[in-house]
């Protein structure tokens, strides 16, 4: 049986201008601030965006251990017994310095997963990167152009530039959301309830966006070869 495919119609006036050709480059409308709610909006300007989740469960094991996975289960009492729901988090980027990161929450594993990738997707935001490395000063676009700090709860990460092959010193969670954002090289420090993935991810992306937020000057820019 072949399933139709229903043609996307656009409910937005970003989304009708991307449909009709208009804008072409995601970077139009990221740079102006614009609040993207429409998915297929992603799909059609972002076609080789990839994704992963995060391992934010735990399975049962002895003594509290257990391996990570993807997902975290919830059980509510009710007078018919007990309700489970799902949620996990994923994260999506094009490694070239895009990236978002969202969670979904369902009764069933699948729809969870769905709703996790379709958030990250609204939530996509830029990254700039560079060389801010006193040891390095190559210029390339491998690491970050300097130090910042993000903190979500009792959670706080600190991420530095690091010269060329040094990789990624961090969680291993965290360092699937810096290779799709095409950092190759960090260092990191980090306090708090680290173990808790949920805040260690949401403090990181506080770092990351503090990285655009950030006002640096033109010979700076220049020096460190980071993004606009």
């Amino acid at each position: 049986m072949i399933e139709e495919r229903i043609e996307w119609m656009p409910k937005t006036i970003i989304g009708r201008k991307v449909k009709a050709g208009e804008i072409k480059d995601i970077n139009e409308i990221i740079d102006k601030g614009i609040q993207i709610k429409e998915v297929e909006i992603i799909n059609k300007l972002l076609p080789d965006l990839e994704s992963d989740l995060i391992l934010i469960g735990q399975a049962k094991g002895k003594f509290g251990g257990g391996k990570r996975r993807a997902f975290r289960n919830t059980q509510k009492k009710t007078k018919d017994g007990h309700r489970m729901k799902f949620s996990t988090m994923a994260v999506v980027g094009n490694r070239n310095g895009i990236i978002g990161v969202g969670i979904g929450k369902s009764r069933e594993t699948v729809p969870a997963r769905e709703k996790a990738l379709r958030n990250a997707k609204l939530s996509i935001f830029k990254v700039r990167r560079g060389c801010g490395s006193w040891e390095c000063g190559c210029g390339a676009r491998h690491s970050i152009p300097f130090t910042v700090t993000g903190k979500t709860g009792s959670t706080v990460i600190k991420l530095m530039p690091a010269p060329k092959g040094v990789g990624l010193c961090i969680h291993g969670e965290v360092k699937k959301i810096l290779n799709l954002a095409g950092i190759k090289d960090v260092w990191s420090w980090s306090k708090g309830q680290t173990r808790t993935a949920i805040n260690l991810i949401y403090a990181t992306i506080k770092a990351l966006k503090s990285l655009q937020s950030t006002i640096i000057t033109d010979e700076f820019m220049k020096k460190s070869g980071c993004d606009k």
